[in-house]
């Protein structure tokens, strides 16, 4: 029996060897698919509150609620669809079913755009406080709209970083650089993407024509998916191995299991200590916190162990290496919880910007051209481009002679700043928010908004500091909280 199960590893092991990882060559498939599937998305998203208020007719409070509804839902569904990629599905194929599901979102509300039956009457300045809200039909489409969109966020937020690094072989040096240069690429696609689509395409949806403007994304994301199937010969698609989330629960159910048990004196050399020789996570020490999971990994008489050395019943014996990445995951969420709230900041700022931005002065110069509203959010990244640069060639050394620290200050230090920065973005926003509505009861306005609001005479530019200062609070709070998490996890 042990010589059929050593034969058996090692075919496991001969067939990881004959991976051909083709790396560079799935590159352009990968990269192109993630840009224009950014162009896609964020393109039809990022300026959704101003067509809600024009198009929909709805309230500046439904719509900003609204948005708000559907990006925190998009943010949760990864959590589903990591889950059932490394449970079910593979990357692969999640991948590619959340691609066509994106599609088609993107579909549907360029055709509530298109079709005015799918849309309430145009309200025009005549029409103030008599505006015709959308049906309940109409609502419903739209939504169906979102849920698409959802549903596409779940699978791809969580797959494509990964499976574009699945491409690299990781245990080569040559691998190892391949896949430091594809997060380089993968960001800068992100970073251009997003540019591109809160100018050129918020420009089209806000002075051309809206249909025309959502069309665009929607094209750029069929391109996405024709080219992510364009690759599907030369991809290594790693099957599902089963969820990390499967081993947390089976801990918390392992150590509840044994609760009554007395914790061993030398845990460290007493505890089941099981590690999968082809693990890609490291070897972690044992920590003293969180005691009562060790229970988890106490073996008892009624517990069998594999030839391989494993546990039979990994629901009832875990080992202490499983163990120690429970202990992991708990230490950083309190970390993860103080987050929410520091992103509801940046939310807020960037959603009630746009707001801002339409009921000000929005013209450059003394030209007609008016800037769209959902365009001032290229501010926020502008900020971010140029600080990071900055921050990492001649903050962090300086800083690294003072306090002897190899990132200047510690990580925990670096999200502290970003909360504080984050506070202050609030306390700019509210002050340009006061001289905004002072300059439209106290001076002469440019006209009113689809809604009824008064047009400040304010200029737009003054939305700039906090939106910038948004970026460099994401530059602290949001790279440091990833860093924290990738380096205690």
């Amino acid at each position: 029996m042990e010589k059929k199960d050593q034969q058996v590893h090692d075919v496991e092991k001969v067939d990881k060897q004959k991976i051909n990882y083709r790396g560079v060559k799935a590159m352009p498939y990968i990269l192109g698919n993630e840009t224009f599937e950014k162009l896609g998305t964020i393109g039809t998203s990022s300026n959704m509150v101003v067509y809600l208020t024009t198009v929909f007719n709805m309230k500046s409070v439904s719509a900003t609620t609204l948005v708000a509804v559907f990006s925190g839902t998009a943010n949760i569904a990864p959590l589903i669809g990591a889950f059932l990629s490394d449970a079910y599905f593979g990357r692969f194929k999640t991948l590619g079913f959340a691609s066509i599901s994106s599609l088609m979102g993107m579909f549907v509300i360029t055709l509530t755009a298109a079709i005015s039956k799918l849309h309430p009457p145009h309200c025009g300045p005549e029409d103030i406080g008599h505006c015709i809200g959308p049906t309940i039909w109409q609502l419903a489409f739209l939504l169906c709209g979102f849920v698409f969109l959802i549903v596409g966020a779940g699978g791809i937020r969580p797959c494509n970083l990964p499976f574009g690094a699945d491409q690299f072989n990781p245990n080569t040096e040559a691998g190892k650089r391949g896949i430091n240069s594809f997060f380089n690429w993968y960001f800068f696609t992100f970073t251009f993407a997003m540019m591109v689509a809160v100018t050129l395409i918020v420009y089209v949806q806000s002075n051309i024509n809206w249909a025309i403007g959502f069309a665009i994304p929607t094209f750029l994301m069929f391109l996405a998916v024709a080219l992510f199937f364009m690759g599907s010969r030369i991809y290594v698609k790693v099957k599902p191995e089963g969820s990390p989330l499967t081993g947390v629960v089976q801990v918390f159910v392992a150590a509840n299991k044994k609760r009554r048990l007395k914790l061993p004196e030398s845990p460290h050399l007493s505890l089941f200590n099981y590690h999968p020789t082809d693990s890609i996570n490291a070897n972690l020490p044992y920590t003293d916190q969180f005691r009562f999971l060790d229970k988890a990994a106490i073996i008892t008489p009624e517990d069998g162990v594999n030839p391989d050395g494993s546990a039979v019943d990994p629901w009832r014996l875990c080992g202490m290496q499983q163990v120690e990445e429970v202990k992991c995951i708990m230490r950083i969420l309190p970390i993860w919880v103080s987050g929410i709230v520091y992103y509801t900041t940046i939310v807020h700022t960037h959603t009630y910007a746009v707001l801002q931005a339409l009921q000000s002065d929005r013209h450059l110069g003394g030209n007609n051209f008016e800037v769209p509203a959902a365009s001032y959010i290229v501010f926020s990244m502008i900020g971010l481009t140029i600080w990071i640069p900055i921050y990492d060639r001649l903050i962090v050394p300086t800083l690294r002679k003072f306090t002897g620290k190899e990132g200047g200050i510690s990580l925990l230090e670096r999200v502290a700043i970003g909360f504080v920065l984050s506070v202050t973005t609030m306390l700019v926003s509210a002050i340009v928010e006061t001289q905004r509505r002072n300059y439209a009861l106290t001076r002469p306005t440019l006209g009113i908004t689809s809604k009824g609001g008064a047009i400040s005479s304010l200029p737009g530019l003054w939305l700039a500091p906090q939106l910038i200062l948004a970026g460099l609070t994401e530059a602290f709070g949001s790279i440091g909280q990833e860093q924290i998490i990738f380096v205690d996890s």
